[in-house]
């Protein structure tokens, strides 16, 4: 009995560990990222709940994805070389977040603009305006409730999300996380982090965004990397 609860205390606390480690370095690393942009702007010419379904469901597919690449890895490669790539990982981002940071200028008004302006584009290449594809789109809408997550709205915000995050740092810290801490931990707080950061911007919409900070946002993300990743090389790990 005393082992048992010996057991699910160590297991509690690696769970707990990659938990914290995933929501702090999702939520900085989402806060001020494109897909952030994208589902605020979206949210202002489609219905938000779909929006928010749509980009929800893609980063929770991503970072589930992402943690099982992650804890897959340790049985493909040692433990020790996951471990030194991800303490690599997390040094490599950190300094590429502060970096990013000193180069920002203080809001994230031209990075919303620019996202903006391509889902415009891609509006006029597919041979309507903005306004016409919300008009259309917007009447699909009386169709049942749960048929209308299979509409194009959905499947716009979905696909935005997803490949958004291939090959972002969130995805790549995701997978060397979850091979470093416990994945179901890495996945609750990746998850829990995603749902704020979108919700946020489905709701306050482009006047948040606007006022986002991109210095801020990848200063704190640089330092929160480098900070794991010196916990992480202080961490030693058996072959």
């Amino acid at each position: 009995a005393m082992s048992s609860v010996l057991q699910f205390t160590v297991d509690g606390f690696f769970l707990k560990k990659g938990f914290t480690k995933s929501l702090a370095m999702t939520f900085v690393s989402e806060i001020g990222d494109k897909t952030f942009f994208a589902a605020a702007i979206l949210a202002m010419r489609y219905p938000r709940r779909l929006v928010l379904a749509g980009c929800v469901s893609a980063l929770i597919v991503m970072t589930i994805l992402s943690a099982t690449v992650g804890w897959a890895a340790p049985n493909l490669i040692s433990r020790k070389w996951t471990h030194h790539i991800t303490t690599l990982l997390f040094f490599g981002f950190g300094l590429w977040s502060l970096w990013d940071g000193f180069k920002e200028g203080g809001g994230g008004s031209e990075e919303l603009a620019e996202v903006e302006a391509e889902l415009d584009s891609d509006m006029k290449a597919n041979g309507k305006t903005a306004k016409d594809k919300t008009e259309d789109e917007n009447k699909k809408q009386k169709r049942p409730f749960l048929t209308q997550f299979f509409s194009p709205i959905f499947l716009k915000a979905f696909s935005i999300n997803f490949f958004g995050e291939f090959g972002d740092k969130s995805q790549l810290a995701t997978i060397g996380l979850a091979a470093d801490e416990n994945p179901f931990g890495v996945v609750l707080g990746g998850v829990v982090a995603q749902l704020v950061c979108t919700t946020a911007a489905v709701i306050g919409g482009k006047s948040l965004a606007s006022q986002i900070s991109e210095r801020i946002v990848a200063l704190s993300g640089g330092m929160l990397f480098i900070i794991f990743g010196i916990q992480s090389f202080l961490t030693s790990v058996e072959a």
